[in-house]
């Protein structure tokens, strides 16, 4: 896949170019922050319609700008940028969330969370043949906790640890979130077994 396609089918070399990329943006190199950001957009967009539906642009705006201002603090290769990023994004959508009064668009925060295998990995398989649009509603009737989770890991791509952390609970616990969700989807679209057998379009066209 390409860069704003995600790591799926070689995360590590995804997250070494990322890294790459990341280094030389906090350099002063502007074309290098392009990279970033086309690289981290699509996914971190993907998450926030998760969270705040149809205000995600806007959000996603406003923690971008965050990104930039404090990208010289941040410490770590592609995949920790991944979760840094993510967790800022995190924080932005529930300031805005909280400035609307509103409960978000997924149900209610519940306190647990995650952790999904590889990409190749049955989790993965949960969103196969789902048209992107499809994916996020359904994803949205999750309970909070095990939507943030199926959309840290499936969307955004974190491991199970870096996912804990962006969302300040135990990785056990986002694996229990985790595994919930994506067996609660598979009953949605008929059996995990179905579901299986297409191809994957959500993290590619988000």
């Amino acid at each position: 896949m390409g860069e704003a396609g995600g790591p799926r089918g070689g995360t590590e070399r995804w997250d070494g170019e990322l890294g790459d990329a990341v280094a030389r943006a906090q350099g002063g190199d502007d074309a290098a922050f392009e990279v970033v950001y086309r690289m981290v957009h699509p996914r971190l967009l993907g998450y926030l319609r998760g969270l705040v539906g149809n205000e995600a642009e806007d959000v996603a705006s406003d923690a971008w700008l965050e990104i930039a201002r404090d990208l010289g603090r941040f410490k770590g290769d592609g995949a920790g940028f991944r979760g840094w990023s993510a967790t800022i994004a995190r924080h932005r959508a529930l300031d805005h969330l909280r400035r609307r009064r509103s409960r978000p668009v997924t149900s209610a925060l519940d306190p647990d969370l995650l952790d999904v295998p590889g990409p190749d990995d049955v989790y993965d398989q949960a969103f196969e043949g789902l048209s992107t649009e499809r994916a996020l509603r359904l994803v949205r009737t999750l309970p909070r906790d095990q939507a943030e989770a199926v959309l840290l890991r499936v969307v955004v791509g974190l491991d199970g640890p870096s996912a804990a952390r962006v969302l300040g609970k135990r990785p056990g616990a986002v694996r229990s979130a985790t595994s919930r969700g994506l067996k609660r989807l598979a009953r949605q679209l008929g059996g995990a077994e179905e579901t299986r057998a297409q191809p994957l379009t959500l993290r590619r066209s988000i």
